[in-house]
């Protein structure tokens, strides 16, 4: 009578943690950049358990944007962001805008991880200690992709006028990442940085440190030079389904209420062996 008892509450205690993850789904259905929760289980000898939580790796709709300064990746890699005590994070959610300084960041104040280029479009080799290859942007740093020198985006401001960009008119971020400065009515095109994606072998064992925001594991692999193409002035919205997290949650509510009623019978079955034998 003591096993079937234990099987269902295991169960139960299992079933309850599913019920959980998949409300925590439909709570974030309509949250920029949010990776849905994937829930697997594993049998043993007194039921089931949940076994561990991943997050769902596939893409989510491209919804409008704030601002051209909003990015979205249309593949599978991660913008990079240095907080401010020069950690790197990992995020689908591209919800950027330029600081007053005309430094490119999120709304915790992160900046958002780019490789500085040349005139030809080249990568630069910005090591730590070389600031002079951009005197307004001195913050260059190790630790992108791969540990490939990145840096911030930085588009100046003109004190004559308070506009970003100096001596260029606008920017416009091209499908492969690149940020570039645009003068002469858009003729002249000068390529200034190109935004930095991450990938991971196992982008669903990614942690989760803070909403949104990943760092690599273990089961993720290392960081690598990631793909797709940039999208400016749109964002991603969630990758949770509708459907598939309302059918989960009707067979997790199913299997609560079966564990619920045999533990309630094996209950009734003990007392009523305990009465018989009083």
């Amino acid at each position: 009578m003591q096993d079937p008892f234990i099987t269902a509450l295991n169960t139960q205690k299992a079933a309850l943690g599913w019920f959980d993850e998949l409300s925590t789904n439909l709570g974030n259905i309509y949250t920029p950049g949010y990776r849905a929760r994937q829930v697997t289980f594993a049998d043993f000898i007194n039921g089931v358990e949940m076994q561990q939580t991943t997050r769902k790796p596939d893409q989510g709709k491209a919804i409008p944007g704030r601002a051209p300064s909003n990015l979205f990746i249309e593949g599978s890699g991660y913008f990079v962001m240095r907080t401010n005590d020069g950690q790197l994070r990992y995020t689908r959610l591209g919800d950027f805008e330029f600081q007053a300084d005309g430094t490119l960041v999120n709304a915790k104040g992160w900046k958002v991880q780019a490789y500085l280029l040349g005139e030809n479009g080249e990568a630069l080799n910005v090591s730590g200690a070389n600031s002079s290859v951009n005197p307004n942007n001195p913050g260059l740093a190790q630790g992108g992709p791969g540990q490939t020198p990145t840096t911030e985006i930085n588009l100046w401001v003109d004190p004559s006028n308070g506009k970003f960009f100096g001596k260029y008119d606008e920017y416009k971020v091209q499908s492969d990442g690149t940020v570039v400065g645009l003068a002469n009515g858009g003729k002249t095109v000068t390529p200034l940085y190109r935004v930095a994606l991450a990938g991971f072998t196992n982008p669903g064992a990614l942690r989760e440190v803070e909403d949104q925001y990943f760092v690599p594991t273990t089961k993720s692999g290392e960081t690598l030079a990631g793909s797709g193409e940039v999208r400016s002035g749109l964002l991603e919205e969630s990758n949770t389904s509708l459907r598939e997290n309302v059918a989960y949650l009707q067979q997790a509510k199913q299997q609560l209420d079966v564990t619920a009623k045999i533990v309630s019978t094996n209950k009734t079955l003990l007392e009523e062996a305990l009465r018989l034998i009083q």
